[in-house]
């Protein structure tokens, strides 16, 4: 038997036992904690259920319904973990305890860019710089596991069937997910913390492109030197038509005949459908 210690506070009625909240998944692992949540894609129940007594007084777990959203609201409610309603800006797609999508319009903002193998003939990057330079649109996509960070076609408040396009910011991957390294991570998925997360992928050190990134735009030169022309001709748009639509695996060959990748918009990632 585990051990551990549970600590009631104390109120002036007492606590009695009134409920059972019973938690079922697809396949578990014996092995597992039975604190473990569910693997990602199986699939999980849950019923409560009210307590009833023996003739000697003894707990019963009664006959049970399913678990609703009225019943997880009254009992956040009844634990204090109330979440107070609040105005969402404009940026804001979706607010959700455990995912917060946004959308930032295009801007020139200062740059840090401190290659580690620059390659030759750059015009601006050749060393440790600050400059600024011009993003396209940008969606934002944080989740508890991390930070999804995708650019737009279009300079306006996007849809759920907006097409998302490869972000051209260095540490970044080619699945979208941003590069932490030693970068502090929000400590909360909260309204609060957008300005960190963006800090987090606008205010670091661009030391070289992930593998793969070099694949995510057109033209000659790869990012690396696109990134170079924009600092040295100090431009004031991003050119977005030089942007592929965001295909997480673009580096798995494609057998020949296959048809092309289904279109990711906005709507897919929210929906976790790739």
């Amino acid at each position: 038997m585990t051990d551990h210690a549970i600590q009631f506070e104390g109120t002036a009625g007492g606590l009695a036992l009134t409920n059972a909240i019973l938690l079922y998944r697809s396949q578990p692992i014996r092995s597992a904690s039975v604190y473990a949540t569910a693997r990602e894609g199986a699939a999980a129940f849950a019923s409560i259920h009210p307590i009833e007594h023996d003739d000697e007084g003894r707990p019963i777990i009664g006959a049970g319904t399913s678990l609703s959203r009225a019943h997880l609201r009254q009992w956040t409610e009844a634990l204090g973990r109330t979440v107070l309603p609040e105005l969402l800006p404009d940026n804001v797609l979706v607010a959700h305890p455990d995912m917060l999508a946004w959308w930032i319009p295009e801007r020139v903002r200062p740059a840090y860019f401190d290659l580690s193998a620059p390659p030759a003939g750059l015009k601006a990057l050749s060393t440790r710089t600050s400059v600024p330079v011009p993003y396209p649109p940008h969606m934002f996509l944080a989740t508890r596991s991390g930070l999804g960070v995708y650019a737009l076609p279009v300079n306006e408040r996007p849809t759920a069937d907006t097409p998302v396009l490869h972000s051209p910011v260095l540490n970044v991957y080619l699945d979208g997910a941003l590069c932490w390294g030693n970068i502090p991570k929000p400590k909360a998925l909260a309204i609060a913390s957008i300005p960190q997360f963006e800090r987090a992928v606008f205010d670091s050190w661009s030391t070289h492109p992930n593998p793969g990134q070099e694949l995510t735009v057109t033209g000659k030169g790869g990012l690396v030197r696109l990134w170079d022309d924009l600092a040295a001709r100090k431009a004031k748009c991003f050119p977005v038509g030089r942007l592929k639509p965001f295909t997480p695996n673009r580096q798995a060959p494609r057998s020949p005949g296959a048809a092309a990748p289904a279109t990711i918009t906005v709507g897919t990632l929210i929906r976790g459908g790739w």
